[in-house]
């Protein structure tokens, strides 16, 4: 069987490196579609990436941008994918609110734009290309959970109306265009990989600060909400498995439990032997205009069909992050002692 091409946009971020490795487990050969910047930032996929001169090179990087068509349709006609994963998205709520314009454009408009420009390649190529659109559990917003496929999209921020809106283009290409466009309704993933400034993350990582001496309080918003759990390498596996379905179709990703950001800090402070509450402060700005407060998948519909089914569940997701952090803390600490030996000898 020939190698398979994919396509993964946002393969910088959390979600695209574990897919890259995934896929290229598979066999396939992957193509990251990248913003230019002055840096790239590569951090999360340096170990997959090879000099692109290389023969087989199993990761090749092009440039691109959801915000520009024209090197969306020059990226698939030099790649020409089997498969598409679009994971790239200005993903922050907390964010999106203060950046709503742009966050429509890309996470909104950017899917649109990428799904004209598969249908054009498609009709022009004759090659029949299956399309992955990330989808969200914001979009929920404030329908009660649990929340499943038929359950009415209520988004209470910008980044959840334009994954309402994104969805919904997804859908109307699959019905209006014949294309193989499927929905993943991915609700919270987390990893030691994870962005520093999303909720999990900033806990863990100030948590392990704390407990090095390296910082001395953590400041969070809205620790009541609850949120459906699942580690990020779990749900990649989703999205693979989503495109490989004869028919293209839209599925909540879910773990089935729902944890408050309370329960979290808790979790993970307690593991280090520390109180939380002595370290943890509620600022005002990191409250949302409008808040959700309860999300919680029922992923059925994907057990049965997609025969799919987290294997890391909340504790140990709590674990895996908060041993990583640790040892990141650990480091820091040993790095300023030593620099600090180092001034003095100088």
């Amino acid at each position: 069987m020939s190698e398979k091409r994919a396509l993964v946009t946002g393969i910088t971020g959390q979600d695209g490196s574990y897919l890259a490795e995934f896929l290229i487990e598979k066999g396939y050969r992957v193509y990251g579609m990248v913003r230019r910047s002055s840096s790239v930032e590569k951090t999360r996929i340096d170990h997959l990436y090879t000099n692109p001169h290389l023969l087989n090179a199993p990761l090749i990087l092009e440039y691109g941008d959801l915000a520009d068509s024209s090197s969306i349709r020059r990226v698939l006609t030099k790649v020409q994918p089997d498969e598409i994963y679009n994971l790239a998205a200005q993903s922050h709520v907390r964010i999106s609110f203060d950046q709503a314009e742009y966050t429509f454009d890309v996470t909104g408009t950017g899917v649109l734009r990428m799904l004209e420009a598969v249908k054009d390649y498609s009709n022009n190529s004759g090659k029949k290309v299956r399309f992955y659109q990330a989808s969200s559990s914001e979009i929920f917003g404030s329908s009660l959970p649990p929340q499943n496929e038929e359950t009415p999209f209520r988004p209470r921020s910008p980044y959840a109306v334009a994954k309402v809106a994104a969805f919904w283009h997804t859908v109307n290409y699959r019905d209006g265009y014949g294309l193989h466009c499927s929905n993943g309704i991915l609700f919270n993933h987390e990893s030691e990989r994870r962005g520093e400034n999303f909720v999990t993350r900033k806990i863990t990582r100030s948590a392990g600060r704390i407990k090095m001496g390296l910082q001395d309080k953590l400041y969070l918003g809205n620790i009541e909400a609850k949120r459906d759990w699942g580690h990020a390498k779990d749900y990649v596996e989703a999205m693979w498995k989503i495109l490989q379905q004869k028919t293209p179709d839209d599925y909540v990703i879910s773990t089935g439990e729902s944890h408050s950001v309370k329960e979290f800090i808790t979790e993970v402070f307690s593991y280090l032997d520390l109180d939380w509450n002595e370290y943890v402060e509620i600022d005002p700005y990191y409250f949302r205009p409008t808040e959700v407060l309860s999300l919680l998948g029922d992923s059925s519909k994907a057990k049965e069909r997609l025969k799919w089914e987290p294997k890391i569940k909340f504790n140990e997701l709590v674990r895996i992050m908060t041993e990583h952090d640790l040892e990141l803390a650990e480091r820091e600490a040993h790095a300023m002692k030593f620099n600090k030996r180092q001034q003095v000898t100088i």
